[in-house]
């Protein structure tokens, strides 16, 4: 198989990059270098940005493909650039959207890929949904031949993945669990989530990849595991070596007293129950199995950034805020009590 990737070395794209190198295939990735140190030596680096269009039909010119992934789409625009530069060069075009698109709030817990796209909270989200309608349309009128692949919440080593964090990342959340000091969870944290293992996520998607059932298809790709928000910071905490000191906070007021997104990361998404049925993924991919448990995972990942101290940026103003939520929450508590 030959392909091509906008993108490959993030989250997401980078298992699939090591998997499918390991596995023969011709790759070749479209970046502008910034993390290429750690690929595979047998992938092609094609380095460009993706945005200088002129320049990149240069560089593709007599090229084609069997697959083209863009991993780094978030706006109608990108595709209709994508779709002029590889509209007659690819067997397949497959479009990384999210599973935040799924309606919000659910009037179904349970998650198919015929559950409505709506999500009034994030324009992430109504993003993603504007650039799956563009390639559907392409789909329809031109026969351009999509896949659009729908991810929840995906991790891999470089990264601890959490419900609440600043800016700058969630190594401050683990350095707070370290120190002893309360960490945040939103809501009463039993809501349901997902998290799924990049690597687990890279067997899916190579799975869709030149399958001729795929051609038009939406599926998302997640982990069959349902955690609670509670079992996810425990988890977290045992990597760590440490005991969980929890203090719960509703969604929305951590939303209206912070400056952070946490209306489309929250509200929009993270807040609300989810549990995804992978049945379509399965039929199209009938080995799909997500095999990393989420214990296991998260403990790889600690091991991986307390091994690594580039990894571990401090965000101070996030450590401030959090501390005067908590304080605030506390203050109010004893007000009403006296």
């Amino acid at each position: 198989m030959k392909a091509l990737f906008i993108g490959g070395t993030g989250t997401i794209s980078s298992a699939i990059t090591k998997q499918l190198a390991e596995n023969g295939c011709e790759l070749y990735l479209i970046n502008r270098g910034s993390r290429n140190e750690a690929l595979p030596p047998n992938v092609h680096i094609i380095q460009a940005d993706i945005n200088d269009e002129e320049r990149v039909a240069q560089l593709i010119e007599g090229m084609s493909f069997d697959v083209v992934a863009d991993f780094i789409a978030f706006v109608p625009s990108q595709l209709e650039r994508d779709y002029r530069l590889f509209k007659d060069k690819t067997k397949q075009f497959m479009f990384i959207s999210s599973a935040s698109a799924y309606q919000t709030p659910l009037s179904d817990y349970r998650i198919t890929e015929g559950t409505p796209l709506s999500n009034p909270c994030w324009e992430y989200s109504r993003n993603k949904i504007a650039c799956e309608e563009y390639l559907i349309k392409q789909y329809r009128d031109n026969g351009f031949p999509i896949t659009i692949v729908r991810p929840s919440h995906t991790y891999s080593e470089r990264s601890i993945p959490l419900g609440v964090h600043g800016d700058k990342g969630s190594w401050q959340v683990a350095k707070r669990m370290l120190e002893n000091k309360p960490v945040i969870i939103h809501g009463d944290g039993t809501s349901l989530w997902t998290m799924t293992h990049n690597s687990d996520f890279a067997k899916g998607f190579i799975g869709l990849m030149g399958n001729l059932h795929a051609i038009g298809e939406s599926v998302h790709i997640t982990s069959d595991e349902s955690l609670t928000w509670n079992q996810i910071y425990e988890a977290i905490a045992s990597a760590l070596g440490v005991k969980l000191n929890a203090v719960h906070v509703a969604s929305s007021f951590l939303d209206a007293c912070s400056p952070y997104d946490f209306k489309g990361g929250l509200l929009g998404d993270k807040a609300n129950t989810v549990v995804f049925d992978n049945s379509k993924l399965k039929r199209l991919v009938p080995e799909f199995a997500a095999t990393t448990r989420f214990d296991q995972g998260i403990k790889q990942t600690i091991d991986h950034v307390l091994a690594h101290p580039e990894l571990q940026e401090e965000d101070p103003e996030f450590d401030a805020w959090c501390d005067r939520v908590i304080g605030a929450l506390e203050a109010a508590a004893a007000a009403i009590k006296e």
